[in-house]
């Protein structure tokens, strides 16, 4: 394990980025939110992360009592990687980030990477604040995914189509997923488009 760095500061935003601070730990929290994930499906959906640098933050964010690894029952046999309620505690941190930072997304570049579970904050929130709730299965051209709007324990969203019947179904294009994110568009209008 890598020795733990610290601002030295008695101070809780400090003490807070001591713990996530480092470079991609919010980006990790972000893919576990959607409930325990391989080692190698956090590095597929971690595009320039090296293999060193998630294998070292993992290990400071277990240590750190953000995740817990455990092995999967045969035949599964492989181990997950999953938030610990500390760790879940950062969906907020990452909303009001998404929030701050959608006003500097600008245009797409060429070789920005996406991943359709990327909208999955942005959208929980958006939804959220119009009064939504239930499970809402959200279709894009870059994939599926579902949201657990409203649910205050377990994943917030999860990757592929909904274990259970969705109470909700939304077919949307890349546009308005990234209006959304930017702040373009009102959630009213969202939820009127449902």
């Amino acid at each position: 394990m890598s020795p733990r760095r610290s601002y030295d500061q008695y101070c809780s935003a400090a003490r807070a980025l001591d713990l996530v601070g480092d470079r991609w730990t919010l980006l990790i929290v972000r893919e576990l939110l959607a409930g325990p994930r391989r080692y190698t499906d956090l590095h597929a959906d971690l595009p320039g992360v090296s293999t060193d640098m998630l294998a070292t933050r993992l290990r400071d964010m277990e240590r750190d009592g953000l995740v817990t690894r455990r092995r999967l029952a045969p035949p599964g046999n492989a181990n997950v990687y999953e938030l610990t309620s500390r760790g879940r505690a950062l969906t907020g941190v990452l909303h009001a980030l998404g929030e701050w930072g959608a006003g500097g997304l600008g245009d797409r570049g060429p070789t920005d990477a996406v991943r359709a579970h990327w909208f999955a904050l942005p959208l929980l929130r958006a939804l959220e604040d119009a009064g939504v709730r239930g499970v809402v299965q959200v279709s894009l051209e870059e994939g599926e995914f579902h949201l657990h709007a409203g649910a205050t324990e377990g994943p917030a969203y999860g990757l592929g189509a909904a274990p259970v019947e969705p109470d909700l179904r939304l077919t949307l294009d890349t546009e308005t997923c990234l209006a959304l994110a930017r702040g373009e568009l009102d959630p009213e209008a969202l939820s009127a488009r449902v």
